[in-house]
């Protein structure tokens, strides 16, 4: 999906968009944001189009109906040009990983993954493999927050997630405690409860909301007319009111990923043999492919227990897997509240396990094995 040129492209929100912008060209911005919403809700692309908005050196101005003044971009300065460098945020994390891998041993452990697309711009994402953000990167960010901005009126830090080691947690307090005049922090979180009450109670909260099923649907058919209308229609539900989701979702990945969650279910939960099961997730390796696999399964086991609760709690026409709604119904008839309430539970455990690094087929394992025994 492409960055969009103006605050105009971005998809939804337009109400909580608008407030920012104001802010923004009021000098009102808060000095630590938390952006919320599920992903591919846009919160990085927003954050990003927010930090050009405050660094842009031409500093163009919209008018709302009612005359106010609407913060905007140029994105042809050298500050918006060098700031949109950092949109396809994987790219540069693989590459700050890949630089990393080439340090010696002794500086390996110490160094972390930043990505700096311009002097007064730093973006923290979880820091490989535990998946957190990590007290060597927020003391960066302490240390860079006491000096003045070199090309920019403010400096701004993104932290792309809500997940914190403890002591990364606590350091990040001493920040938002006292935050320089100058200095922005912005925290996007899928689930702003991850975060110490102790954060959130020092942040403005923003939360993107989810967009209608019909509203993705018309994205859909604007910005991938090559994809059918009743593939669309589940990718909207699929998607989960994210804009920015249902534009990159990639169906034949995640109906294989379903189909191997599906096996996962069906033999968790009954007394059949298991060798299949335990086949498929012997299938579910180290390394990157690995790791896009196994988070590519867990999400499609998560909203099939979703969707096994909305069918339990008698509210079908919330379903996301419309497409196998005979399966659903069997399995809804088979299973018990209780079970699907423990197996929705266990999917945090793996989650955690992975950010321990463990092998992820022996925790899908472990997982299996604890709904079979449930």
């Amino acid at each position: 999906m492409a960055f969009p040129a103006t605050f105009n492209d971005f998809h939804g929100n337009s109400t909580a968009v608008e407030q920012l912008r104001t802010a923004i060209a009021a000098g009102r911005l808060p000095h630590s944001l938390i952006l919320s919403g599920p992903a591919g809700a846009g919160k990085y692309t927003l954050a990003l189009m927010l930090t050009m908005a405050v660094e842009c050196e031409r500093q163009p101005r919209d008018l709302w109906s009612n005359g106010q003044s609407l913060a905007s971009f140029c994105g042809v300065c050298r500050n918006c040009t060098r700031i949109v460098t950092a949109v396809n945020l994987e790219e540069q994390i693989e590459a700050a990983v890949a630089a990393r891998e080439d340090l010696r041993e002794t500086d390996k452990k110490e160094t972390r993954v930043l990505v700096q697309p311009h002097p007064d711009v730093l973006i923290i994402p979880p820091d490989p493999p535990q998946l957190l953000i990590k007290l060597g990167q927020v003391r960066t960010l302490i240390q860079r927050s006491h000096s003045l901005p070199s090309e920019g009126p403010r400096k701004i830090f993104i932290l792309t997630a809500a997940s914190f080691m403890k002591e990364a947690a606590n350091s990040l307090l001493k920040v938002l405690e006292e935050p320089p005049d100058y200095a922005h922090l912005i925290i996007l979180a899928e689930n702003p409860g991850e975060l110490l009450p102790t954060i959130r109670s020092r942040c403005a909260t923003v939360r993107l909301g989810a967009l209608p099923i019909e509203e993705i649907e018309m994205l859909l058919a604007d910005g991938r007319p090559d994809v059918p209308t009743k593939q669309r229609t589940l990718i909207a539900r699929l998607a989960q009111g994210a804009a920015g989701k249902a534009l990159s979702f990639d169906l034949a990945t995640y109906i294989a990923a379903r189909t191997d969650a599906l096996v996962l279910i069906h033999n968790a939960s009954s007394d059949n043999d298991h060798s299949a099961l335990f086949k498929m997730t012997e299938t579910y390796r180290a390394g990157a492919e690995g790791q896009h696999k196994t988070a590519a399964l867990l999400r499609a086991l998560s909203l099939l227990l979703e969707d096994l609760l909305l069918l339990d709690s008698g509210t079908p026409e919330l379903l996301r897997n419309t497409d196998i709604r005979p399966e659903l119904d069997r399995l809804s008839a088979a299973l018990t509240f209780h079970w699907i309430e423990q197996a929705s539970k266990g999917l945090d455990q793996v989650y955690t396990g992975m950010r321990r690094n463990l092998l992820r087929n022996l925790s899908l394992d472990a997982y299996a094995t604890q709904l079979v025994s449930g």
